[in-house]
């Protein structure tokens, strides 16, 4: 039987701040793809997408909006896999709209999956990246002998997939005294144009850098943490090194405790170097990380510190924030965060597919989007694939990386990274509202001033800027919220009843905005909601909090101005009020159960 009302989850801890600390410049989106040895066949593509789906169907997730926290709720929404058509790692989560968290694309030979990392982390991406590649080279080369496998265990369910191991494993008992961070030294490039992404590729030999990292006593990820340091100090002046070079390194939670899960469970270790107490040589930079991974890298820290992230969380007082000033402390504080780092490396380790499979794929690359510098590495066989991504106009760095590497006896090779021309209609939209809105304060201006010259008997000029002023206000709401008319309707509610008894009061009170304009535009928008819904085909958990708000709002403000005494035609109040109120004992008998869900969900906390 199809369930009426949706499946719903509560975010983990991590996706709770990523959603709050997005926005244009970081999406909190990265892409892992795969460079096959073949061109790829699109329709082949689609398939092995809808097949991945029924493997992770919480792909299939939407994020919304509670009056505490966001959620994630299936959807029927049904990807569909397109060229690729815009700048990487671009925005996924839009606010007024519903839109599925992760993107398939290809171009040429190469297959794209970026993902929000409110849906999951890297090693989630790394194991539905590997269920399509090996679903797409399955329907394209079963027909030669490739046989299908699985990549999964076998009794591995859907649960396990939406385990919150964040929630599982945390202990009061392990919270450890916070210290103090200095504030790192932070890199000031000037910016590329437009803001756009940069990327920078290069590939080395895996065989060459565990060799040598080998040879100096440490891991891979100690070794390039190291040589990062020391490419970023190379930049900095004397008076620059007051201050520590600090790179936030990923650690896979996974790896102290058992999971499954395909939610976000990882944290992070912040190695680094302070270069004017320092030797500053390679050497002692790499012996300083050794020692800060090996006191670093244990369960007991591990614990210590996803411990202090849940105690904000489930404390009571932010608990009963409302979402939007949860959002602006956790924004706030992301930034105040962001000053103690300098860069970000993440290491995302090997890639492993059967041998029969592996044939058929060139190299992995993933790489992410960043306000700062970020280095991702992913390896496939003996290929190790790293991605700078900056939004700085400058490689200087990176090309003293790999310098320092080459003096290490570790050579790499460039990889030109091949985008095609992105689409940005979005410009052109926003070109067409910033001009919308100087002709509109042009026109408020001249209004002013006729006044100031002729000042009319009746101030037509001002009533005439007032009216313009209406107009802007309304078409800006209706521009940034047309993603859902839903909400849209409702903003447009709130606006025109409010600015008619704003000009009611204005031109002396006559009464006409509480009499007939607010009863009757309550009403309408209510009735419009209803046919919204009807032609968008939306499922009641999508419409429900709308009605809610248009039909309450309709029944309470008209009510309580008749008992005040600022309504003199009492009647249309009151047969308004009566709509809304009918309308509100509709929603409870005929989407009792939609509503109760809906209320849950809105009010978790």
């Amino acid at each position: 039987m199809k369930q009426k009302w949706a499946h719903w989850r509560r975010l983990d801890n991590a996706a709770k701040l990523f959603s709050a600390a997005s926005n244009k410049q970081n999406t909190r989106v990265f892409r892992f793809y795969c460079e096959l040895k073949e061109e790829v066949q699109p329709d082949l593509l689609q398939q092995a997408l809808d097949a991945s789906l029924e493997t992770y169907p919480l792909f299939l997730s939407v994020l919304r909006k509670g009056l505490f926290w966001q959620y994630l709720e299936k959807s029927e929404l049904h990807p569909v896999v397109r060229k690729e058509y815009r700048e990487p790692c671009g925005c996924l989560y839009f606010r007024d709209r519903l839109a599925l968290l992760f993107e398939v694309t290809y171009y040429k030979k190469r297959i794209n999956f970026e993902v929000f990392h409110v849906l999951t982390d890297g090693t989630g991406a790394t194991a539905f990246l590997k269920e399509l590649v090996k679903n797409y080279l399955y329907l394209a080369h079963r027909e030669e002998g490739l046989e299908a496998v699985s990549l999964l265990p076998e009794d591995l369910t859907v649960q396990d997939q939406e385990m919150d191991s964040f929630s599982k494993y945390y202990s009061k008992a392990s919270r450890h005294p916070k210290r103090k961070k200095p504030r790192a030294y932070q890199l000031k490039k000037q910016h590329k144009e437009n803001g756009r992404l940069r990327v920078h590729e290069k590939v080395l030999s895996v065989r060459e850098v565990l060799g040598r990292s080998r040879e100096l006593g440490v891991s891979m990820t100690v070794f390039l943490t190291a040589a990062l340091l020391c490419a970023i100090h190379e930049e900095m002046s004397r008076q620059q090194e007051n201050r520590p070079v600090v790179l936030m390194v990923p650690v896979n939670l996974r790896k102290f405790f058992p999971s499954e899960s395909m939610l976000n469970f990882f944290h992070w270790i912040e190695p680094g170097y302070h270069f004017q107490t320092g030797v500053g040589t390679f050497a002692d930079v790499l012996e300083q990380v050794r020692q800060y991974f090996t006191q670093e890298l244990t369960k007991e820290k591990m614990e210590a510190h996803m411990s202090e992230l849940i105690d904000l969380e489930v404390n009571p007082l932010l608990r009963l924030a409302p979402l939007e000033l949860k959002n602006l402390c956790i924004h706030a504080g992301a930034k105040i965060a962001e000053k103690n780092v300098t860069a970000v490396f993440s290491n995302m380790s090997a890639v492993v597919l059967p041998e029969d499979y592996a044939a058929y794929i060139e190299r992995f690359g993933i790489y992410t989007s960043t306000p700062k510098m970020e280095l991702c590495i992913c390896s496939f066989e003996d290929k190790l694939s790293l991605g700078f991504t900056s939004r700085f106009d400058t490689e200087n760095i990176q090309r003293n990386f790999y310098r320092i590497l080459k003096e290490q006896g570790v050579h790499a090779e460039q990889i030109v990274p091949d985008f095609p021309e992105p689409e940005v209609p979005g410009e052109v939209e926003m070109k067409v509202y910033k001009g919308f809105t100087m002709l509109c304060l042009a026109l408020v201006v001249v209004m002013f001033a006729l006044d100031h010259n002729h000042r009319p008997e009746v101030p037509w000029t001002l009533f005439t800027a007032g009216g313009i002023f209406s107009m802007w206000l309304a078409s800006t709401i209706g521009f940034f919220k047309r993603r859902n008319l839903l909400k849209n309707a409702v903003w447009q509610m709130f606006i025109v009843t409010v600015g008619c008894i704003i000009w009611d009061v204005l031109t002396g009170w006559h009464g006409w905005s509480v009499d007939l304009v607010l009863p009757v535009i309550c009403t309408a928008i209510c009735l419009s909601l209803v046919v919204i819904s009807r032609i968008q085909h939306y499922r009641a958990g999508e419409y429900l909090i709308y009605f809610v708000i248009a039909a309450g709002y309709g029944c309470l403000l008209p009510v309580i101005l008749v008992i005040a005494g600022a309504v003199t035609w009492e009647l249309p109040s009151l047969l308004g009020a009566g709509f809304c109120f009918l309308f509100l004992v509709g929603l409870v008998l005929f989407k009792g159960r939609e509503f109760q869900e809906e209320m849950r969900k809105k009010f978790h906390i």
